[in-house]
C-alpha cells in the first residue's frame, strides 16, 4: 500500500460556525495537509491559529470535539495570554467523499474550503462540530506548550506510519492514556471511561465507511489490551440486544437494569463491568427483603444453599434484608465472548427462581431454613426422575 502526505501552506482568514449558536468563529487558516492511501483521500488536516480569548470558548464550550475526555495532559505549562494559539484539526471521514468530488487535486482541495466562505458560509466543512481537535500548541521562545488528543494517535495518518502491526497502535493508544491519566487520575471515574468508549466507537463506526479496511482492522486489534473494562461493557449491551432483552443503562454508571421473570418470580437484575478490575459481574435482586427479625433465617438459608454451588452465590446484607444472587468473571488477558455471559446470566437467574421459593417460605412462612432447603432438593430431584422417564 501507498501512503503520500501533502503539505499546503495557507495564509487567509477563515470564519467557522456552531450549529448550535451559529454565530462565527474568525481563525487564521495557516496550512492544509492531505494524505491518500492507493489514491483513495483518507485525511483532510486543517491547522490555522486563534487568539487566547477565542480560545477561552473554544476550550469552553468544547468546539472541534474538543472534550475533556479525549485529551492528553498539558504539557510546558499554562497558555501565555499575549500569543496566539496553533489549533490542528482532522475533517470527520464522513465528510471526505463530499470533498473528494469536489477537489480532485491536492491543490483544488486546499483552495475549496476558503472558497466556501464566499459560496456556501453553511457549509458541512465549516461547523466546528466536523471537526476533531487533534492538537492545541503554543509556541515559545523556549519550545512550545499544548497538548494532544486521542484522535491524534489514531488518526489515518498515523496509522499509516504504524505499519502493519497492531501492537503500535496499542502502544499509541498506551501513549494518550498514560497522559490522560496524568491529568485524569484525579477525577477518573467509570462515566469517564464510558464516554471515551463511544467517542472511539463513534469515530471507528465513521472510519469504516470511507477509508481502507485496513486502518479499521489495525486500530481495533490495537485497541484490545487498552480498553479492556469498556469492551467488557460493549459486550454486556450486544450480548442483551441480541438476546433480546429489555434494559435500562443506569446513568453515570457501566451498570445495565434489567427485569426477568422466572417461573417462581419476577425480580430487577443488575449486569456490570468493573472497569479498572477488568470483570463482569450479574446480580439478581430478591423481590422480597428479609425483615431484620428473620435474618438470622435467612442467613442460614443462603449458607446451606451456597453449600456445594460451583457457580455463583447467594449473599445477605444484614443492614436492609437485602438478597442477591451473585455471579461474577475476571477476563484479563482474554475477552468476554457471548457463551461466558450467557453462562453466568442463566446460572444466575435459574439459581434465584430455583431458591425463591424456598426464601419466601423462610421470611413469610415460618418454615425452618433446613426443611426449606430439603422442599428444594427434593423438588430438584422429582424434576430430574421426570426428566430421565421422558
Amino acid at each position: 500500500m501507498e501512503t503520500t502526505t501533502e503539505n499546503y501552506q495557507l495564509n487567509s482568514d477563515l470564519t467557522l460556525t456552531t450549529s448550535s449558536s451559529g454565530s462565527p468563529l474568525f481563525v487564521r487558516a495557516v496550512a492544509l495537509a492531505l494524505t491518500q492511501e492507493n489514491n483513495q483521500l483518507i485525511e483532510y488536516r486543517l491547522s490555522f491559529k486563534v487568539s487566547p480569548e477565542l480560545y477561552q470558548r473554544i476550550d469552553s464550550e468544547a468546539l472541534f470535539n474538543l472534550k475533556p475526555q479525549v485529551r492528553g495532559s498539558l504539557r510546558g505549562g499554562e497558555f501565555l495570554p499575549e500569543l496566539d494559539i496553533l489549533i490542528e484539526a482532522m475533517l470527520k471521514p464522513n465528510l471526505l467523499p463530499s470533498l473528494g468530488v469536489d477537489a480532485t487535486t491536492f491543490e483544488e482541495a486546499a483552495s475549496y474550503i476558503l472558497n466556501l466562505n464566499q459560496e456556501q458560509p453553511d457549509a458541512p466543512l465549516l461547523l466546528t462540530e466536523n471537526w476533531l481537535g487533534l492538537s492545541v500548541t503554543q509556541p515559545l521562545e523556549s519550545g512550545e506548550t499544548g497538548y494532544r488528543t486521542f484522535w491524534n494517535y489514531i488518526s489515518p495518518s498515523a496509522i499509516a506510519q504504524a505499519g502493519s502491526s497492531s501492537e503500535e497502535i496499542s502502544d499509541k493508544i498506551v501513549n494518550f492514556f498514560q497522559e490522560w491519566t496524568q491529568t485524569s487520575m484525579s477525577g477518573m471515574t467509570d462515566k469517564a471511561h464510558l464516554e471515551m468508549l463511544e467517542e472511539m466507537v463513534n469515530f471507528l463506526k465513521e472510519l469504516a465507511d470511507f477509508v481502507p479496511d485496513t486502518f479499521t482492522q489495525k486500530i481495533q486489534a490495537g485497541l484490545k489490551p487498552t480498553f479492556r473494562g469498556g469492551q467488557i461493557l460493549e459486550a454486556i449491551i450486544n450480548f442483551f440486544t441480541e438476546d433480546d432483552w429489555s434494559y435500562t443503562k443506569i446513568q453515570g454508571e457501566p451498570t445495565l437494569s434489567l427485569a426477568f421473570q422466572g417461573e417462581n418470580g419476577k425480580w430487577i437484575c443488575y449486569a456490570k463491568s468493573r472497569t479498572e478490575q477488568a470483570q463482569f459481574v450479574f446480580y439478581s435482586i430478591c423481590p422480597v427483603n428479609a425483615p431484620e427479625n428473620k435474618r438470622s433465617s435467612v442467613a442460614e438459608f443462603i449458607t446451606r444453599a451456597n453449600y456445594g454451588t460451583i457457580i455463583g452465590n447467594f449473599e445477605l446484607d444484614y443492614t436492609d434484608g437485602e438478597i442477591r444472587y451473585k455471579t461474577s468473571i475476571d477476563v484479563e488477558g482474554s475477552n468476554l465472548t457471548f457463551p461466558l455471559i450467557k453462562q453466568l446470566v442463566y446460572a444466575n437467574v435459574t439459581m434465584m427462581d430455583e431458591y425463591l421459593p424456598g426464601i419466601v417460605s423462610v421470611i413469610e412462612g415460618d418454615v425452618e431454613p433446613k426443611e426449606a432447603i430439603r422442599a428444594i432438593e427434593q423438588r430438584e430431584a422429582n424434576d430430574n426422575a421426570d426428566s430421565s422417564r421422558s
